[in-house]
C-alpha cells in the first residue's frame, strides 16, 4: 500500500523550532520528488519546500526561504522539514506529499502531487 505518514507535530511558542517528518511506505522516496504544504483554516493549501530525493536538489517558496529547510534520508525512507523561527501564522496542518514527471516549482507552486499523507497539525501561540 502506498502511503506517506507525517509525524512530529504539535504546540510550539512563537520563535521556537519543530521537525516533522515524512515516512513513506510501499515505494522507495529516492525515485519521486517529495514537498511540504501545509493549510491553515480557511485557506488554500500551499507549498512550502520540495525536494528531489535523489539527488537532494531543492525547492523553497518565498514564504519560508531562509526559515525552513526541507531533507531525506534515503536509507530510512524518511523526509523531513525543518523549522525554525516560528510564528502565529505558521499555525496550520502540514501534510508531505509525492511527485514524479514534475518539476519541484511545479510541484510545489502548483500543488502538483499524486499522492497526500494525512497531514500533522502544528500550532505556534504563547
Amino acid at each position: 500500500q502506498l502511503q506517506l505518514v507525517e509525524s512530529g507535530g504539535g504546540l510550539v511558542q512563537p520563535g521556537g523550532s519543530l521537525t516533522l517528518s515524512c515516512s513513506a511506505s510501499g515505494f522507495s522516496l529516492e525515485y519521486y520528488k517529495i514537498g511540504w504544504f501545509r493549510q491553515a483554516p480557511g485557506k488554500e493549501r500551499e507549498g512550502l519546500s520540495c525536494i528531489y530525493a535523489s539527488d537532494g536538489t531543492t525547492y523553497y517558496t518565498d514564504s519560508v526561504k531562509g526559515r525552513f529547510t526541507i531533507s531525506r534520508d534515503n536509507a530510512k525512507n524518511t523526509a523531513y522539514l525543518r523549522m525554525t523561527d516560528l510564528k502565529p501564522e505558521d499555525t496550520a496542518v502540514y501534510f508531505c506529499a509525492r511527485a514524479s514527471l514534475v518539476t519541484l516549482k511545479a510541484m510545489c507552486e502548483d500543488r502538483r502531487v499524486t499522492l497526500w499523507g494525512q497531514g500533522t497539525q502544528v500550532t505556534v501561540s504563547s
